[in-house]
């Protein structure tokens, strides 16, 4: 089988890291192919919502080690195989419109915490635990986590979990606003499949009009904003999706969205 695996069914392009022995360490063929999957998404109507999971009992434990050994004197190339490679994951998450979740089926640590981070939702399972843990190997946070971190709970949490590495149950997770929603591991699988499909479900053009409005709003004062949406909302009225969901609002019935 694949290190990393990509379908697409039922509206949902899943992408599994699927090294279970090394609880899903990555290495850079994987990353290759991870940008690659949502760089398809992208631009495949067949895909609505994008899930990255992990095989086995863990989400991510980070990077595989064992990639950066022959470079960690050269610190030019350290730097080159963050830019170049790992980062390009995010850079393809920033240019995806639609919907990525993070199911997070066990411990996501490291470089497994931020990848889960850069997402827009986060599912856990009652089992997973995020730890950001570069501090105690003696490195920094090198895939996101000082951006992402602090805008979800704020700089005096992150700070203190980037300075300890501590883990963060499941639990706390949804008390700081990490996880959306926490699902007994019995059910995790089902559940996170059933939360994607309830989006794939929707409207897919206002889908990610509401995507790109959100985190150009996070950039942009209250006018830029408001003119962004009002631009928006031109353009949606103007669909067969949004008259399709008008008139099955009217009809009381599902409706039937074709999509681009």
């Amino acid at each position: 089988m694949a290190d990393l695996e990509y379908t697409v069914a039922d509206g949902i392009g899943t992408i599994l890291l699927n090294r279970p022995e090394t609880k899903n360490a990555f290495t850079f063929a994987m990353i290759d192919e991870w940008a690659a999957a949502l760089q398809s998404a992208r631009t495949d109507p067949e895909v609505r919502v994008v899930v990255v999971t992990g095989a086995g009992n863990a989400f991510c434990s980070g990077v595989d080690l064992g990639e950066f050994a022959a470079e960690a004197s050269d610190p030019l190339a350290v730097k080159s195989s963050l830019h170049d490679r790992i980062h390009r994951v995010a850079y393809a998450l920033e240019d995806l419109d639609k919907p990525v979740i993070a199911a997070v089926n066990g411990a996501a640590v490291g470089a497994g915490m931020d990848m889960a981070l850069m997402c827009d939702i986060r599912l856990l399972a009652m089992s997973a635990r995020m730890s950001e843990g570069y501090i105690r190997v003696g490195l920094v946070p090198g895939d996101g986590g000082c951006y992402f971190l602090p805008r979800l709970v704020g700089m005096a949490k992150a700070l203190e979990l980037l300075w300890t590495g501590d883990f963060v149950d499941a639990e706390e997770a949804l008390r700081l606003g990490i996880a959306s929603y926490v699902y007994p591991d019995a059910d995790f699988g089902a559940s996170w499949r059933d939360f994607a499909l309830r989006l794939a479900a929707q409207p897919p053009v206002n889908v990610r009009m509401i995507k790109r409005a959100a985190y150009q709003s996070a950039r942009a004062d209250l006018r830029t904003a408001l003119d962004l949406i009002s631009s928006h909302m031109a353009v949606v009225r103007s669909t067969a999706d949004s008259a399709e969901a008008m008139a099955a609002f009217r009809e009381r019935r599902p409706p039937l969205f074709q999509g681009r």
